[in-house]
């Protein structure tokens, strides 16, 4: 396994945590994210921290600059509006940036056909 496939491995499991570590009846897959968006102020801070780690790895990947300013705005767009009562936590449900940070970096490092 190279370097790039674990690290996407390593962000795969960080962001299935945050973005769908649980189901829920009705709603579906909920990840820690929302969740933790429950908790003000503190409860995204550490959400956007661990979606932090996901740019970490992929720029250790070798992901292109323009990738990884993509990802840090959804990282961004993730913490701002989730700080929003209500709207915020809904946001979170929808928007999965970590997911969507994933599937950025494998498809600038070549592995997006690869499981």
């Amino acid at each position: 396994m190279t370097q790039p496939t674990r690290a996407v491995a390593r962000m795969e499991t960080v962001a299935g945590a945050l973005d769908g570590a649980v189901d829920l009846p009705v709603v579906g897959r909920v990840g820690l994210d929302p969740l933790l968006g429950l908790v003000p102020v503190a409860g995204d801070l550490l959400a956007a921290l661990a979606a932090l780690y996901i740019v970490v790895e992929a720029a250790r990947a070798g992901v292109s600059t323009r990738t990884l300013v993509r990802m840090l705005v959804n990282v961004g767009l993730d913490a701002a509006l989730g700080t929003v009562p209500v709207v915020g936590d809904v946001f979170d449900l929808v928007w999965r940036a970590s997911d969507r940070n994933v599937r950025l970096a494998k498809r600038d490092l070549g592995l997006d056909g690869e499981t």
